[in-house]
């Protein structure tokens, strides 16, 4: 074990995180920059306050804290300021002699490790939560989570911060320069970036120049989105007149108001080419640029198309921001070593030749097409996109099917089918390749303050999800026609244990697909044998747990699933290049442990999905996907008053992502080509390693006065060169690290082919700041739909 120092001066050793108490958690808080930032402590400080608060609310004339537990409350005193029970609660515990003050010395042993051990500490203290029976289980399923759970955890060792730990930022009254976390992407001057001027201010510059190149600029959109549901903007787009290779958008933003985060899909006729999302605006306006590769779709730019953006928006008395848009296309010629598809094939809805949007919603469409495939084919890829809204915007958070009506006196309905979730792609009625869904959260999710102004994984950006469909060539190569389906599927539980995979979901799921395909000459016909199909029966265990308090009423829910899935479908083709064997397989598994506890009041989510799909031909390996998708949210709603409410929460979430041969997709690679830092690397690498991590604090007040609340985000994101030959297998070509408060970035550090190219750190005034009203604070957690028979005040039963 190692001794480490707090603030000021005083030593603790490191020790298994298990150990660690409300005191000691309180104490590394205060004192040590690391505690004041990790996620386990902050998730001990958070259930805490919450229970505090429900004593308060709920036995104003009778509890007093103890000396313990008014360290929590004051360390935490900004959330209820202006408040009268806070306010009395504080000054009885200056009338009462019997509390003790718990202080720690310089010569305190406080048996803590921070900076390791994290993910299983986090375990340990979701089984303190629930009852001894609880804890049996967690221990049981202890194996399964201390291997991928939240492995990509944030360590304190990689933060670097420059301030006291306790401080927050007090957002300043100009624009908002919003952003999501990604790496450079290359343009004709260079290599562009989303980076922190010297005074912290967000912009898109370039960080690295390159030799110039002919360009031209085209741009596609100038529209603003204003009451605009089933009103999506249309244009026509003629290819440039210079020489290009090579296509990047700009998608350039600015609202100002009160509005909710809107999804955009992007298409060309038929086809979706990009989905992305809105952040919410504020007041003073807000503006995001996004700079994307969309080299990947070349079989469209080369010729006209009717280009159609739709951004359903409302516009009312109340929430008035209009989303004001500019999206262009630089073309020019680069050194391109990945040859895209001859032919894209939309699986859709087929709205475009009515200027309408041509995505499935699920499970109310039958989201099938019926196509004339090209005989000539040596490769196909269909991607998927797909997420959630409405009801299943949190699938991840969802409930067991049986456990649906567990608070229903006094939370309402939850949601269910289980927080699994498969997106499966069909041909001609047999399963091809499956998604598990990426865990998406919008930027009014959970609570709107931690999305300020870093967005989540993938919000301006859905990655779609690759499946190579090269093995049924012999099949869709035979000029007759083949069907291609999307379904989203859930899991219905039997109460026992067990469970089943079932096509209803709740509403609603916006899929669409494509078919990638690269041609052999025009009279060159694709042939071989039928595929072989290893499908075997997903496994899937469930388990449940209720505790009930003395009236019989349900207080607490502890449910696990585990899903474990592997596929492999393989064929031998015959080209006008020879003779293949060609397979598709994926192995995945997925654990979600939830619990809910205060008769529904707090929530609690630990996921990780993890998978391996991969496409051979022969020998080799085409290409290979690994991801894990780790997620822990902590949330408590509780309502003060039939008008006032909070919303609290506390996540940890990572992506993490390795590819090697070739995508359909940029994966990021080609701007290091160009860089004479790290070009002479790449030519080395077999593919790319994205591993990002972000975790925060936020707390959202709601009153019929208004509103206020907090929020804390950091982000650690680091993008390398994978070469499974060398050692080491990854090499660090962009490393950023950055963290908000309040909407005031606070520090920002970034690194180019391992040199530092920026680095800004920003002292953090304390204070809270007003926020756009939460429309429905269920929603923003995505918890159940239906009304409480029982109005549950505090979290407690009145």
């Amino acid at each position: 074990m190692n001794d480490r120092s707090d603030n000021n001066g005083r030593v603790y050793r490191q020790a298994p995180a298990g150990t660690l108490s409300t005191s000691q958690a309180l104490h590394l808080a205060r004192t040590t920059e690391e505690g004041a930032h990790d996620s386990a402590i902050i998730s001990i400080l958070e259930v805490e306050i919450n229970r505090i608060w429900i004593k308060i609310q709920t036995e104003p004339a009778t509890y007093v804290m103890s000396r313990e537990e008014f360290g929590v409350f004051n360390y935490f005193q900004n959330r209820f300021q202006g408040q009268e029970l806070a306010a009395e609660a504080q000054r009885k515990i200056k009338h009462d002699p019997n509390n003790k003050i718990v202080t720690f010395t310089s010569t305190t042993n406080i048996n803590v490790n921070v900076n390791s051990n994290v993910k299983n500490f986090k375990i340990f203290f979701l089984a303190l939560l629930g009852c001894a029976s609880g804890l049996s289980l967690i221990w049981f399923l202890r194996p399964y989570f201390s291997k991928d759970v939240l492995h990509t955890s944030p360590r304190s060792n990689l933060i670097k911060y420059s301030a006291t730990p306790t401080a927050s930022a007090i957002p300043s009254p100009a624009v908002l320069e919003v952003f999501q976390v990604y790496q450079p992407v290359l343009i004709p001057p260079g290599v562009a970036d989303e980076t922190a001027s010297y005074n912290g201010v967000e912009e898109t510059a370039i960080i690295a120049s390159t030799n110039d190149a002919t360009s031209c600029k085209v741009v596609l959109m100038e529209h603003a989105f204003g009451n605009s549901y089933g009103i999506p903007f249309v244009g026509d787009y003629t290819p440039p007149g210079c020489k290009f290779n090579k296509v990047v958008m700009n998608f350039t933003v600015t609202s100002s108001g009160r509005q909710f985060d809107r999804l955009a899909i992007m298409y060309f006729g038929d086809s979706e080419v990009w989905r992305t999302s809105t952040a919410e605006p504020t007041t003073a306006g807000i503006r995001w640029e996004y700079v994307k590769d969309m080299t990947e779709y070349l079989y469209f730019w080369n010729s006209p198309q009717t280009l159609i953006f739709d951004l359903g928006n409302l516009i009312d008395s109340t929430y008035t921001g209009y989303y004001h848009t500019t999206l262009t296309a630089t073309f020019f010629t680069s050194q391109e070593t990945v040859e895209p598809a001859d032919l894209i094939i939309p699986i859709s809805a087929r709205h475009g030749s009515e200027n309408a949007v041509s995505v499935f919603t699920l499970p109310g469409d039958n989201a099938t097409n019926t196509i004339d495939f090209p005989q000539n084919a040596n490769r196909a890829v269909f991607s998927v996109s797909a997420c959630g809204q409405s009801t299943e915007e949190f699938w991840w958070g969802n409930v067991l099917q049986s456990n649906v009506e567990t608070f229903e006196n006094y939370d309402g309905t939850l949601y269910g089918y289980s927080p699994f979730r498969e997106v499966q792609i069909l041909i001609d009625g047999q399963l091809a390749g499956v998604q598990w869904p990426f865990p998406v959260v919008f930027t009014g999710g959970i609570v709107p303050g931690l999305w300020r102004p870093i967005v989540g994984f993938d919000a301006f950006d859905l990655r779609e999800h690759e499946i190579d469909i090269t093995p049924w060539l012999p099949i869709l190569c035979d000029g007759s026609e083949h069907t291609f389906e999307i379904r989203v599927v859930g899991i219905i539980d039997d109460g026992e244990g067990g469970g089943a995979l079932v096509d209803t979901v709740g509403s609603y799921w916006l899929v669409t697909g494509k078919i990638f395909i690269w041609l052999d000459s025009n009279n060159s016909i694709t042939t071989g044998t039928a595929p072989t199909l290893s499908l075997p029966t997903p496994i899937i265990t469930t388990s449940q747990f209720l505790t009930l308090n003395a009236s019989g009423a349900n207080e607490t829910l502890t449910y696990t699933t585990n899903v474990q899935r592997s596929l492999s479908i393989s064929s031998t083709i015959v080209t006008e290049n020879g003779t293949t064997t060609s397979t598709w397989s994926q192995e995945l598994d997925a654990l979600n442990y939830g619990q809910y506890s205060a008769f529904g009041a707090i929530q609690i989510n630990n996921a990780t999905t993890h998978g391996v799909d991969i496409s051979t031909s022969g020998d080799s390996t085409k290409y290979k996907s690994e991801y894990t998708y780790p997620v822990w949210v902590n949330t408590t709603y509780l309502v003060l008053s039939s008008t006032n409410f909070t919303l609290d929460a506390v996540i940890t979430r990572g992506l993490d992502l390795a590819i090697t041969g070739a995508p359909v997709f940029p994966d990021g690679l080609q701007p290091f080509t160009y860089l004479p830092s790290s070009a002479p690397l790449t030519s080395g690498f077999s593919g790319t390693h994205l591993s990002s991590t972000q975790r925060g604090s936020a707390h959202y007040l709601g009153t019929s006065a208004g509103s206020s609340g907090f929020g804390r985000t950091s982000q650690t994101f680091e993008f390398s060169g994978l070469n499974v030959d060398s050692d080491p297998v990854n090499t660090e070509l962009y490393y950023r690290d950055v963290e908000a408060v309040n909407s005031t970035i606070v520090y920002d550090e970034e690194r180019l082919a391992g040199a530092e190219i920026g680095k800004y750190a920003n002292n953090r005034p304390g204070g809270t700041y007003w926020s756009q009203s939460v429309l429905s604070p269920k929603g923003a957690i995505g918890r159940g739909k239906g009304n409480p028979k029982q109005l549950l005040v505090g979290g407690g039963v009145v």
